[in-house]
C-alpha cells in the first residue's frame, strides 16, 4: 500500500508551527526547573517518564511576554520595591499570574497539537484502510478533548483579569474551579499507561501511525542556535500530568503574595489543598521514574522503586540503598571514595524476583538477635538534634553569611540524625530466596513495609524468569544505580534546603469520619501516622467497626506533631484468627486494605476552621477532617470559670471539696487503666477518641452518678486520654509554677548526690495534695512500665508523654521565656521536663511519710 501523504491528510506539515520558548526554558516541564534533556535519557537512549513532584520547594521560573514577543523577566520593577507590602504583594501576584498565563497558552497549544491527528485518524477508522481502529484512537486520545476544554475556559476567563489588573481583581474562584475538575485528570492518569503502551504497539505495527506520532518542536537557546528535538507521542501525552505539578507550584507563589484578608486567599488555599492531595494520590498509584538500563545481553531492566533501608546483617544494623528493578531486588551500599571522585555503589546482594518470597521456608528459622539502643539514648539523640537546630538558627541570625560554624553544626547534626535513623526502625521486613537464604530489614512504619511488599508482588504477577548475573552484568547494573536512583539523600534535616518547611510543631486534630468502597463486609479500623525526626510513628487508632462495608467511625484524635510534614492514614481489616501469627514480629497480621497520605502544608493547615478531606486508596475512600493548633496556643493553661467542676480547677480546691488526698478523677482513671489497659499496646501514647474524652470530662465535672458505668464501658485509650487532659488543664502544673525554675536547675546538676538532695527537697516543698497525687501517679506509671514487653511503654516513653503535662508552666510563667522557635520549645523546655519525670520514675520508691520526716535533706528556701 502507498504511504499516506501526511501533508495532504492534515492540511499542514507534520513539523507543526514552531513554539518559541525563552532562552532559559527547560522544555521538559514548561518552565519548571527539572532534569535536563540529557538527564532524562536512560543509558539505552530511551526517554524516561518524569515523576510528579508533589512537594515543591522552590518557585517555578515564571516568564511573561513583552509586546515584541520576547520573554520578560519576573524581576519586580524598581517602583515595586519602595511600595507598601500589600501593593508589592499584588504586583508580584500579577507577575506570577502573567507568567502562568503565558505557559497556559503554550500548554493549550500542546493539547491542540496532540489532538491534531485525532480527527483524520477517526475519519480513516471508518474506511476500508484504517490507520487505527476507533477503540485504539479512543484509548490513545482519552480525555484530551475534555482537558483542552477545561483549560481553554480557564484561560479565556482569567486573561481579561490580568489585562485589567487592580487590587479588586479576584481569580481564586477560577483556580478553585480548575482544581475541582481534577477528576478528569484522574481518569486520564488511570488510562495513561494503557495509552502509551497502545501508542507504542501501534507505532511498531503501523509505519503510517509511527510518522504521525512524531511531533517536532523547535527550541531556541541564546536566541541564536536552534535544536530540533523529536518527541515520541508518549512524551507529549505526559504533558497533562506534568501540568498539575506546575499549577500547584503557582498556587504556592500566589498564596505568598496574596494578603490573608483578600477574598482570594481562602479560595487559593482550598485549590492548593485539593491539588496537593490529588498529586499525593497519583504518586501512590503510578510507577516512580520509569528509568531503564540495558544489560550486555540487550535486556531492558527498569528501576521501579528505591530507598534507604536499615538491614540487619550479622546482628548489626547497616544503612543500605535498596533498588527494586523489574526483575530483581538489589541491595547496595555507597563506596567510600576520595574527595572529588565520582560516588559509586557496591552491590551487597541481589535476588531475582522469580526466586523471592516473603514466607519463611524453614519453620525453625527465627529472627536473629537485633542490636537495639536503650530508649533513653534514642531520646538523647532527639535532644541533641533539636539543640543543634536551635544553635544553627542562632548562628544564622548572628551572621548573615554562611559561616564555618554553621557548616560544622550541620555536620554534627547529620551524624546524630543518621544515627537516629539507623537505630529507630523496629518493624521487621524479611525476604527469602528459594535457596533458603533470608535477609532482614527494619522499617519505621507498616506503611513503608506495605509499599515495598506491594511493589514486589505487583512485579511478580508478570511472567518472570530467574536470572543469574555475570560479574560484568552486575557491575554494569550497580554502576547505573547512581544515575538511576530517585532517592538521593537519606531523609535528614541537614540534607534539606534552608527554604524547605521545618514542619509543624503543635497538635493536629483529626476526625476520621467514614470509609466507602469496600466490596465485602469486614472488621475495619484505621491508624494514623505522622513523620517525626525523619521517620514515621503511629499516633492513633480508631475502634474496629465490625462486619460492615461502610464503617462510620466519626472519631476525633489529637496528635502531637514534632516537625511533621505529612499525615498517613492506613485502613486495616482486623484478623481475630490466633493461628495467623506473623513469625517476624510475633503479632497477628491485620490485612492492609488501603493506605494514603496528605501533606501538612502550613499555609493550608494553619487555620481555626476544620478542613474536610478525602484520601483515595485502592478504590477505598476515607473521609476525614483536620485542623492544627500551634504548640504555643495548645499549651496554654486556662483556669475554669466553673469552679464546681474538676477540670481547670486547682488541685487543692478539688481535694478539699472531695475530702480526699488524691482527686477522685485520678484514682478512678488509674484504677480502670490498671484493671484492663495495662496490657494495651501504646497505652497513654495512642490517642483516645476526642468525643469520648470530652464526654468523660463533662461527666467528671458534673459529678455524674453513673460515672463508674461510663468508665467500664469506655475505650481504655479514652480513659488514659482523660487522665492526661486533667493534668494538662490544671490552672498551674502539678509540680507548680513556683518550683518550675528550681526543677530545671536541679535536673541539670551533674553531681549525683547534689542532684538527689535537690530533687527530693523540691518534692518536699510541694503542697501535700500535689505531692500525694504525684507519688500516686508515679507508682502507677512504674506498674505500667513493668509490662513493657507487652504494652511497649517504657519509663522513657511514659516520661515523654507525662513530663510536659506535669511540669509545663502556666502562660504567665512561660511567656517570660521569650521562646521564638517551635523547635526551641521542644529542644529545651520539653526535653528538660521529660528528664525531671524520668528521674523520679527511675528512683527507688518514694514514701510520703518518709519524705516528710527525713531530715537529711537541706531545708533551704527554693
Amino acid at each position: 500500500t502507498e504511504p499516506v501523504n501526511h501533508t495532504q491528510m492534515f492540511g499542514k506539515p507534520l513539523s507543526y508551527t514552531p513554539l518559541f520558548f525563552p532562552s532559559d526554558f527547560n522544555y521538559n516541564t514548561d518552565g519548571y526547573e527539572g532534569d535536563t534533556a540529557e538527564d532524562r535519557k536512560s543509558q539505552d537512549g530511551s526517554e524516561t517518564m518524569p515523576f510528579i513532584d508533589e512537594s515543591p520547594t522552590m518557585s517555578p521560573h515564571l516568564c511573561a511576554r513583552g509586546q515584541d514577543g520576547e520573554a520578560v523577566s519576573p524581576t519586580p520593577p524598581e517602583g515595586l520595591l519602595s511600595g507598601g507590602d500589600t501593593e508589592k504583594g499584588l504586583e508580584m501576584k500579577k507577575l506570577v499570574l502573567s507568567g502562568f498565563l503565558a505557559s497556559e497558552e503554550i500548554y493549550i497549544n500542546q493539547l491542540e497539537a496532540l489532538m491534531l491527528p485525532m480527527k483524520p485518524l477517526k475519519a480513516t477508522a471508518t474506511t476500508s484502510k484504517p490507520v487505527l481502529t476507533m477503540e485504539q484512537i479512543e484509548t490513545i486520545f482519552f480525555m484530551i478533548q475534555d482537558i483542552f476544554v477545561i483549560h481553554k475556559e480557564f484561560y479565556d476567563a482569567i486573561s481579561p483579569n490580568i489585562q485589567q489588573w487592580d487590587e479588586k481583581v479576584t481569580v481564586g474562584h477560577l483556580f478553585q474551579k480548575l482544581a475541582s475538575q481534577l477528576g478528569v485528570y484522574k481518569a486520564f492518569v488511570d488510562n495513561y499507561k494503557v495509552a502509551v503502551e497502545t501508542a507504542e504497539k501501534c507505532s511498531l505495527a503501523n509505519s503510517q501511525f509511527q510518522k504521525i506520532s512524531e511531533v517536532r518542536y523547535f527550541i531556541t537557546y541564546d536566541h541564536s542556535i536552534f535544536y530540533s528535538l523529536m518527541f515520541v507521542f508518549a512524551a507529549l501525552l505526559y504533558k497533562p500530568i506534568d501540568r498539575v505539578t506546575r499549577s500547584t507550584l503557582v498556587l504556592h507563589d500566589l498564596l505568598k503574595h496574596t494578603p490573608k484578608d483578600h477574598p482570594d486567599f481562602p479560595l487559593l488555599q482550598d485549590a492548593l489543598r485539593i491539588s496537593q492531595n490529588f498529586l499525593s494520590s497519583i504518586n501512590e498509584e503510578i510507577d516512580p521514574r520509569r528509568t531503564a538500563v540495558t544489560t550486555p545481553k540487550g535486556e531492558v531492566r527498569q528501576l521501579v522503586k528505591d530507598g534507604f533501608l536499615v538491614e540487619v546483617s550479622e546482628g548489626t544494623r547497616k544503612l543500605r540503598h535498596v533498588f527494586l528493578f523489574t526483575d530483581l531486588l538489589l541491595c547496595a551500599k555507597m563506596k567510600k571514595t576520595a574527595v572529588g571522585r565520582h560516588q559509586q555503589y557496591e552491590c551487597k546482594w541481589y535476588i531475582p524476583l522469580a526466586d523471592l518470597s516473603f514466607q519463611t521456608l524453614d519453620d525453625s528459622d527465627s529472627l536473629p538477635h537485633i542490636q537495639t539502643l536503650p530508649e533513653h539514648e534514642i531520646e538523647e539523640m532527639k535532644i541533641k538534634i533539636s539543640s543543634i537546630k536551635s544553635e544553627i538558627q542562632k548562628e544564622k541570625k548572628a551572621q548573615k553569611s554562611q559561616s564555618r560554624n554553621v557548616d560544622r553544626l550541620r555536620k554534627k547534626m547529620n551524624e546524630q540524625e543518621s544515627c537516629l535513623l539507623l537505630h529507630s526502625p523496629t518493624i521487621p521486613f524479611r525476604i527469602h530466596n528459594k535457596h533458603g537464604k533470608s535477609y532482614l530489614f527494619l522499617l519505621s512504619s507498616d506503611y513503608e513495609r506495605s509499599e515495598w511488599r506491594e511493589s514486589i508482588q505487583k512485579l511478580q504477577k508478570k511472567d518472570l524468569q530467574a536470572c543469574v548475573l555475570s560479574s560484568v552484568e552486575l557491575q554494569v547494573l550497580t554502576g547505573s544505580c547512581f544515575k538511576l536512583r530517585t532517592v538521593h539523600n537519606i531523609p535528614v534535616t541537614s540534607n534539606k534546603d534552608d527554604e524547605e518547611s521545618p514542619g509543624l510543631y503543635g497538635f493536629l486534630h483529626v476526625i476520621v469520619h467514614k470509609a466507602t468502597g469496600f466490596k465485602e463486609s469486614a472488621n475495619l479500623y484505621c491508624t494514623l501516622e505522622v513523620d517525626s525526626f525523619g521517620y514515621f510513628v503511629s499516633k492513633a487508632i480508631t475502634r474496629v467497626f465490625r462486619d460492615t462495608t461502610e464503617p462510620q467511625w466519626n472519631e476525633e484524635f489529637e496528635i502531637e506533631l514534632e516537625g511533621s510534614q505529612c499525615l498517613r492514614i492506613l485502613c486495616y481489616e482486623k484478623c481475630y484468627d490466633k493461628s495467623k501469627l506473623n513469625k517476624d514480629d510475633n503479632e497477628i497480621v491485620d490485612k492492609i486494605m488501603g493506605k494514603g497520605q496528605v501533606q501538612l502544608d502550613p499555609q493550608t493547615v494553619q487555620s481555626k476552621n476544620w478542613h474536610m478531606d478525602v484520601i483515595e486508596m485502592n478504590g477505598i475512600k476515607v473521609e476525614f477532617s483536620m485542623k492544627f493548633t500551634s504548640r504555643d496556643l495548645s499549651l496554654k493553661r486556662t483556669p475554669s470559670k466553673k469552679q464546681s467542676g474538676v477540670f481547670g480547677v486547682k488541685i487543692s480546691v478539688v481535694t478539699k471539696r472531695e475530702r480526699s488526698k488524691v482527686p477522685y478523677i485520678v484514682r478512678q482513671c488509674i484504677e480502670e487503666v490498671e484493671k484492663r489497659g495495662i496490657d494495651e499496646v501504646g497505652i497513654y501514647r495512642i490517642s483516645g477518641v476526642a468525643t469520648d474524652i470530652q464526654a468523660l470530662k463533662a461527666a467528671f465535672d458534673a459529678n455524674t452518678k453513673d460515672i463508674l458505668m461510663m468508665l467500664s464501658d469506655m475505650d481504655i485509650n479514652a480513659i488514659a486520654g482523660t487522665l492526661k487532659l486533667y493534668f494538662r488543664e490544671l490552672p498551674e502544673p502539678l509540680l507548680t509554677d513556683r518550683l518550675y525554675p528550681a526543677f530545671m536547675e536541679g535536673i541539670a546538676l551533674s553531681d549525683p548526690a547534689a542532684k538527689e538532695n535537690c530533687m527530693m527537697h523540691l518534692l518536699r516543698s510541694l503542697p501535700d495534695p500535689n505531692l500525694i497525687t504525684f507519688l500516686t501517679l508515679l507508682e502507677h506509671l512504674k506498674r505500667v512500665a513493668e509490662k513493657e514487653p507487652v504494652n511497649k511503654m517504657s519509663l522513657h516513653n511514659l516520661a515523654t508523654v507525662f513530663g510536659p503535662t506535669l511540669l509545663r508552666p502556666s502562660e504567665s510563667e512561660s511567656s517570660k521565656a521569650h521562646i521564638t522557635l517551635a523547635s526551641d520549645i521542644w529542644s529545651h523546655d520539653v526535653m528538660a521536663q521529660v528528664q525531671v519525670l524520668l528521674y523520679y520514675l527511675q528512683h527507688p520508691p518514694i514514701s510520703f511519710a518518709e519524705l516528710k520526716k527525713n531530715t537529711l535533706y537541706f531545708s533551704t528556701d527554693v
